[in-house]
């Protein structure tokens, strides 16, 4: 028995036993709709992602072709938007996922207006931009479901090939995916971190991602002025997030810890050591110090500490944060990822200052030397600029292999590189093809599952809005927008062309039908100016 007739027959059967209170009611029009509400909450959305992506984890660590992806989203159209194209191209949703920016929830779903990605936005904001995110998904499925509905109508009207339209109905592919959300560095302490991470996991959110920063001095992971915690804070939180999750049922949640101590140079707290080589003796072990013999080598306020045996004063800057050793990062990188991963952790998450596989994969190697099956979320970020660092990798490459590059501009003058008469040299083709396989060689040999752009969804609303703001108030003029917007619609056969059905109205004509039957009055119809597309 198929799920659609299962669902109309069961709902038949309550209907039946109504009576006459219930005759109004049809029972298949009430099973379209619940199956076009198939998530009623979104714990039930967390659980049915949180297994998505669980068996996603397993599928790459079999095979690392199978990696993820998602680009960040900043409004829950551009995230349905993204799904749409996705499941159109690709005939399938899976192993696509959607990211939550913080960043672009400061600079664009703030009260205050934009800010800089700081954790001065208002923290409610997160978890409401996940529950916007799954309305508009749920809504891509009901909308999917509706027209599948009318051409079930139609081939039972018509005698057409109603068990294809029905396959297709019961064999449907949810637009609802994995969203991977960023709660920064926890807005708070732990408690508040839990708080939060409750609302995000009842909005939807299987995969909660927080970083080792120190929270109310939180920066941009590509800006300087990174303060990292001590890793019993950090564990803290992670913990915080688990006990959330475990609260709510989701007992297969995923957390990803991420690292910013590669771009981090500084430090709020000395953490109290217990017992030689506990996590804070190893935290400040990287600290930079100078020794002293005794109090005479100590100035008014300043602090001193023993480590390994030795007296000395971690340096201290004016605004009193302590200074780590310069060339310590990347082993702080690789104790910060093991030290997560073996306290609760799922996915890691390490900021680079560049996209290079080879950095990347140093530090992934290290790090599975303790945790053979780490893996990484990495940021495929727009703060790089790919072009010219992958130019820069190619020309260093030929360099070292004595390629003649005397054709080629210095590899210090950036903007000879960057320049448009350099696109179709032999050294940029190189570089594009590096860039159009980063993330499958990521994969592959640097340990890297999920990939993500944290928002690009920014910058292409930024873009496309310039060019036709160009054109329209420019010579161009309406033209600008019919050849440039609705006619590329039209030809790729996006649903956006037809907004009104994109935005519901076909879908509250169905429903007027089942409420109100023939008297129903409906928006759609022979004068309905949507027919022309």
């Amino acid at each position: 028995m198929t799920t659609y007739q299962r669902e109309t027959d069961s709902l038949a059967t309550l209907c039946q036993a109504q009576g006459k209170q219930w005759q109004a009611i049809n029972p298949e029009y009430a099973s379209r709709m619940r199956l076009q509400n198939r998530f009623r909450t979104g714990l039930e959305i967390a659980q049915f992602t949180a297994d998505i992506m669980r068996e996603d984890m397993a599928a790459y660590d079999a095979d690392t072709s199978q990696y993820t992806q998602s680009l960040g989203c900043w409004h829950g159209f551009t995230a349905q938007q993204m799904m749409m194209a996705i499941k159109r191209h690709q005939k399938t949703t899976k192993r696509s996922y959607v990211y939550l920016s913080g960043w672009m929830v400061a600079a664009l779903r703030s009260e205050f207006g934009p800010l800089p990605d700081q954790s001065m936005h208002e923290k409610t904001s997160v978890p409401a931009l996940i529950e916007e995110i799954y309305t508009f998904l749920k809504q891509a499925d009901a909308r999917e479901l509706d027209h599948l509905f009318k051409d079930l109508d139609n081939a039972k009207a018509s005698g057409g090939d109603v068990q294809a339209v029905l396959d297709k109905i019961n064999n449907f592919e949810s637009h609802v995916v994995p969203i991977i959300a960023d709660i920064d560095a926890g807005f708070g302490n732990e408690e508040a971190t839990y708080l939060l991470a409750k609302k995000m996991i009842e909005a939807g959110a299987c995969a909660i991602q927080i970083e080792n920063q120190v929270s109310d001095a939180k920066q941009c992971g590509h800006q300087a002025g990174k303060v990292t915690v001590p890793h019993e804070d950090f564990l803290a939180k992670i913990n915080a997030v688990r006990y959330a999750f475990l609260e709510l049922g989701i007992d297969n949640g995923i957390i990803v810890a991420r690292t910013d101590s590669l771009g981090a140079s500084l430090t709020q707290k000395v953490p109290v050591s217990k017992t030689p080589g506990d996590l804070a003796s190893q935290y400040n072990a990287f600290l930079e110090t100078t020794p002293i013999n005794g109090v005479e080598d100590l100035n008014e306020g300043d602090t001193a500490m023993k480590l390994n045996g030795q007296l000395c004063k971690p340096t201290r800057l004016e605004n009193g944060l302590y200074q780590f050793r310069e060339g310590t990062e990347k082993d702080r990188v690789v104790l910060d990822c093991v030290t997560s991963l073996q306290s609760g952790a799922d996915l890691l998450w390490i900021e680079t200052e560049k996209p290079h596989v080879k950095q990347i994969a140093e530090l992934v190697n290290r790090v599975k030397e303790q945790v053979p099956d780490a893996k990484l979320v990495y940021n495929n970020s727009p703060s790089f600029n790919w072009t010219l660092k992958f130019r820069e990798q190619v020309y260093q490459q030929w360099l070292d292999e004595g390629k003649d590059l005397s054709a080629y501009p210095s590899l210090d003058d950036n903007k000879a590189l960057m320049a448009p008469e350099m696109d179709n040299t032999e050294l940029a083709k190189a570089a594009d093809v590096l860039v159009q396989n980063f993330q499958r060689d990521g994969a592959r040999e640097a340990g890297i599952f999920h990939h993500l752009i944290t928002l690009p969804t920014y910058h292409t609303a930024a873009l496309s809005t310039d060019i036709l703001s160009e054109g329209y108030f420019g010579d161009l003029g309406m033209l600008a927008y019919v050849r440039d917007v609705q006619r590329q619609e039209i030809r790729r056969e996006q649903a956006s062309v037809k907004h009104q059905d994109l935005a519901g109205s076909n879908i509250g004509d169905t429903h007027k039908e089942y409420f109100s039957g023939e008297n129903a009055l409906k928006a759609g119809g022979e004068a309905n100016t949507m027919n022309q597309f």
